[in-house]
């Protein structure tokens, strides 16, 4: 099979295709056949030499597949080969065959083709266990979503129309909070504009009930003060630094804030499992409904991976970029 790997840490120009054994399905594990597979930014952090996957697991990038099971690993049950499925990876899914743990697999939408289910796993997993679940988020309440026209932001800003959520997002241009307006969001255009000093007037004082960041420390203290009393804070990036220089920690008591934060990287394989169950549950129906579909910002043939990352990095995509693997039968 044909792979991308990452030569040597640094632009998207170290991203090579190279030849490799399909491999085998170990127990638990299920082979796919890849059509498509989502680009992420772990993927860049990745490829930059800042986010390297654990001892023991594929170095190859992605993150999230879409494909045709063509065999299954001992001990597995519900899964069989010709079954199509999409499902968040531990590593590898820049192949045209990816190993996926069976537990984190999840049937394709009815409807859907393989371009729209890659584009599902990563950012639906990630919302649903931050937002939903760490974020306690329900019908009723206020969010601020950083980062409104990222998959991870326009995915949010879906399911919190879905649910009955009331959502603020950020984002850096006009267009973009265009975007983010069509998805039943409130857009805040940071460059121009204080977010918190926004929220706190459109919600008389309030605040949010939950804040999504992908910032990190440039924000955290702006954050805090956004929050409505008993509201959560949840950090999954740090695009604008690993370090808060300066946290009001008294506005953190007095509102009894939590501030919790996760990778779904370091989440168990039965943690992630729990996830998909509650996904299939939960999401799986709104989105054969024709609801909550992914939004698709560009869609790139497999090897040019490089060009993709490319455009992730230039900041100017809207929703998700996908790859597209293989449409070919498979020749296992």
């Amino acid at each position: 099979m044909t792979q991308i790997v990452i030569s040597a840490p640094g632009e998207p120009s170290v991203l090579r295709a190279q030849g490799a054994p399909v491999p085998t399905p170990a127990a638990g594990d299920v082979l796919v056949r890849v059509e498509a597979a989502g680009i992420n930014r772990p993927d860049v952090l990745q490829r930059q030499g800042h986010y390297p996957m654990p001892p023991g697991v594929t170095p190859v990038p992605g993150l999230e597949i879409a494909g045709v099971v063509v065999a299954v690993g001992p001990g597995v049950d519900g899964w069989a080969p010709g079954d199509r499925v999409c499902g968040l990876t531990n590593g590898g899914g820049y192949a045209e065959f990816c190993l996926v743990p069976a537990g984190q697999l999840l049937p394709i939408p009815r409807g859907f083709d393989a371009v729209q289910a890659a584009a599902l796993p990563e950012t639906f997993f990630t919302v649903w266990a931050n937002l939903f679940g760490l974020g306690r988020a329900r019908a009723g309440d206020r969010v601020l979503i950083h980062g409104g026209s990222s998959g991870i932001g326009t995915t949010a800003l879906l399911l919190c129309r879905e649910f009955g959520i009331e959502a603020f997002a950020t984002a850096g241009d006009e267009a973009k909070c265009d975007a983010i307006r069509a998805l039943g969001g409130t857009a805040i255009q940071y460059r121009t504009t204080d977010f918190s000093e926004t929220i706190l007037q459109a919600t008389d004082g309030r605040g949010v009930d939950v804040v999504l960041d992908i910032m990190g420390g440039s924000y955290f203290d702006r954050n805090l003060s956004v929050l409505a009393r008993d509201g959560r804070l949840v950090v999954i990036g740090f695009m604008g630094g690993r370090y808060a220089t300066s946290v009001d920690l008294q506005s953190l008591v007095l509102k009894r804030v939590v501030v919790t934060g996760s990778t779904m990287r370091s989440r168990s394989p039965e943690e992630k499992a729990e996830i998909a169950r509650e996904l299939r549950e939960r999401v799986w129906p709104v989105l054969e409904a024709g609801r909550c579909l992914p939004v698709l910002d560009r869609v790139f043939p497999f090897l040019e991976a490089a060009e993709a990352h490319r455009h992730m990095e230039s900041g100017a995509h809207v929703g998700k970029i996908v790859l597209r693997v293989s449409e070919t039968p498979s020749p296992l």
